[in-house]
């Protein structure tokens, strides 16, 4: 299949320098401007995007569509595409779980398309050696192809689709993850008045984290594009049988800092904390059923026995209702 043109759904700060990848390849890349911000525009025209105006008419003329959109969007995106008829190749480049990779494979196959799923490690390809495209299932030899010799540097994995998005997955699992977690470990420090001794415990013994611990700053502006994109790798964890809590929990933390979205210049570590600490205070499950077993008089049993006829009791009580 000769591979002439693309089209971009949709050139936000990724999709558009990626774009302008492909067309400084000497590809026609186009895109669909109906329903798109001014900012989004001016991307797409620094990118060297041809706007067709509609996404049915970028459709009709592409060979690949490639989707690049915040992870809550993706399958949405990819419906939308399916209910076009669609019968190129369709590329997911979204942060999303692997199973949830499969279900945009699934979708647009239905109409026709060959899948090719894509997982996007590092910045805005705006300069080389810096990002990569992983790439899984159907044409992934042709897609990698296009960009050879580009900014972006991709990597066909020869495998089935939803293994380029397991990449993405656990890779952003540490990196995203980890933010949220000292993020959090420096608003707990500053709630309990112990930060200056904390800091000066990780100096002496965790060289680096103190200063890790305050890249949050520098993210928080684009935070609210992470919250899908958690709650997606919390999805793949539990899908491969481990706990998805962590996840769940700094997607929760990323949602806090939603307000920092339009911000012109990076928050201070303490207006990034004192958003996270801003949330009404839930008691833990360890002091919830504490309290429970105070007001009812309730005494914890130990012991296998114990718990055995706590159970029996239980299932008698449940018969006879």
């Amino acid at each position: 299949m000769s591979i002439r043109t693309v089209a971009l759904l949709h050139p936000g700060e990724m999709g558009s320098a990626i774009g302008a990848c492909l067309a400084r390849r000497g590809l026609r890349v186009v895109w669909a401007s109906s329903g798109r911000s001014a900012a989004t525009r001016s991307r797409a025209i620094a990118a060297g995007l041809e706007d067709l105006g509609s996404v049915e008419r970028a459709l009709d003329v592409a060979d690949i569509a490639l989707s690049v959109c915040p992870p809550h969007g993706a399958l949405a995106l990819a419906r939308e595409v399916a209910g076009h008829g669609y019968e190129g190749i369709f590329v997911d480049a979204n942060a999303i779980s692997p199973e949830t990779a499969r279900s945009v494979g699934r979708t647009v196959g239905k109409a026709g398309a060959s899948f090719v799923d894509g997982g996007i490690i590092g910045p805005p390809p705006v300069e080389a050696g810096r990002s990569r495209l992983y790439l899984s299932g159907g044409p992934e030899q042709e897609v990698a192809a296009l960009f050879v010799g580009s900014n972006l540097e991709t990597i066909a994995l020869g495998a089935p689709a939803g293994a380029a998005s397991a990449v993405k997955a656990c890779y952003a699992a540490w990196t995203k993850g980890a933010t949220a977690l000292l993020a959090a470990v420096r608003a707990l420090a500053q709630s309990e008045g112990v930060e200056a001794a904390l800091l000066a415990e990780w100096k002496l013994s965790q060289p680096g984290v103190d200063k890790r611990s305050e890249v949050i700053t520098v993210q928080a502006r684009k935070a609210w594009r992470w919250i899908g994109e958690m709650e997606e790798i919390a999805a793949s964890f539990e899908a491969a049988g481990l706990p998805g809590g962590f996840h769940l929990a700094a997607a929760d933390l990323y949602r806090r800092l939603e307000t920092f979205k339009a911000g012109t210049a990076p928050p201070t570590l303490s207006e990034v904390t004192a958003a996270i600490r801003r949330s009404p205070r839930r008691k833990s499950a360890k002091a919830a059923t504490r309290s429970g077993q105070e007001a009812s008089g309730a005494k914890f049993k130990f012991g296998t026995a114990a718990l055995k006829r706590d159970a029996a009791k239980r299932s008698r009580t449940l018969r006879r209702a």
